[in-house]
């Protein structure tokens, strides 16, 4: 199976949102958090509340991309003993929902678990592909391979300092969608998104990707619907995990819905080109 034969649900979902005149909402959240069944039923909450995509967080003891909110969470999971067959049990459940499911990891547990094992088990839970953060598509060979195999979506990050040749080549090796960081730095949540996203999601398209989607620093509606307003996707993760942190009983299922719903409104209100 080659790379132009595979198809991919993330990217289905995401022209069939921007044909109805808006981006996605792309909800982070680790596994293991605060246990392995109450993340499954948090991420369901995500997408009842308008979540579009999902994003697993794969928990790594070195999470070198996380901020202190998601950090925090992932050192929750792993003193809990969460490892990689829980994520792919989550990636199941959570698929369940109709939801493409990403999981987002760093590179080194999948190759400890085997490239091409943890595809065909990714694929095998039903999860739409992986979010490797640490990983350049020139590293990325086996990857690349082991994807289109298992026909899954891989999803690589550009940032701001990166170079045309990077965005091109990026841009080309990614499926789904880019992932453009909104700002140099860590993920969590800030007053205003970083001012070079829109540029970045300017050149990303130029350089030759179809979709694109900001992260890193989006915590409002206001900031959602600012960054929909010219980006394929919003992707949210440290405003979701702080409001499950501050209470992980129902009533914080319940205050992660009402987020959730807050900047699903951002989303849906954006105003954006014809």
């Amino acid at each position: 199976m080659t790379s132009q034969q595979v198809g991919s649900r993330t990217a289905d979902t995401i022209e069939r949102l921007r044909d109805q005149g808006r981006a996605a909402l792309v909800g982070y959240l680790p596994v293991g958090f605060p246990d392995v069944d109450r993340s499954i039923e948090a991420a369901r909450v995500m997408v009842d509340a308008g979540v579009d995509v999902v994003e697993l967080g794969l928990p790594y003891s070195d999470p070198v991309m996380d901020g202190a909110v998601i950090q925090h969470a992932v050192e929750r999971a792993l003193a809990g003993g969460v490892r990689v067959r829980d994520t792919l049990r989550a990636a199941e459940a959570v698929a369940a929902t109709g939801a493409p499911v990403l999981v987002m990891t760093y590179w080194n547990p999948v190759v400890r678990y085997g490239v091409d094992a943890f595809a065909r088990d990714l694929a095998g839970a039903g999860a739409a592909g992986l979010i490797t953060p640490d990983l350049i598509p020139d590293e990325g060979g086996d990857w690349v391979a082991a994807s289109d195999e298992h026909g899954l979506d891989r999803v690589f990050l550009v940032a701001p300092s990166s170079t045309p040749e990077r965005l091109e080549l990026t841009a080309r090796s990614s499926r789904g969608f880019v992932y453009a960081a909104s700002t140099m730095g860590v993920t969590g949540t800030r007053a205003s998104v970083g001012a070079d996203a829109a540029r970045l999601v300017r050149d990303t398209r130029a350089a030759g990707a179809e979709r694109v989607c900001v992260g890193l620093g989006v915590s409002t509606a206001d900031q959602a619907a600012e960054v929909a307003s010219y980006a394929d996707g919003v992707i949210v993760g440290s405003a979701f995990v702080r409001a499950l942190a501050d209470d992980d009983t129902t009533a914080g299922l319940d205050a992660l819905a009402t987020v959730v719903a807050d900047l699903a409104s951002g989303v849906r209100r954006a105003e954006r080109p014809a």
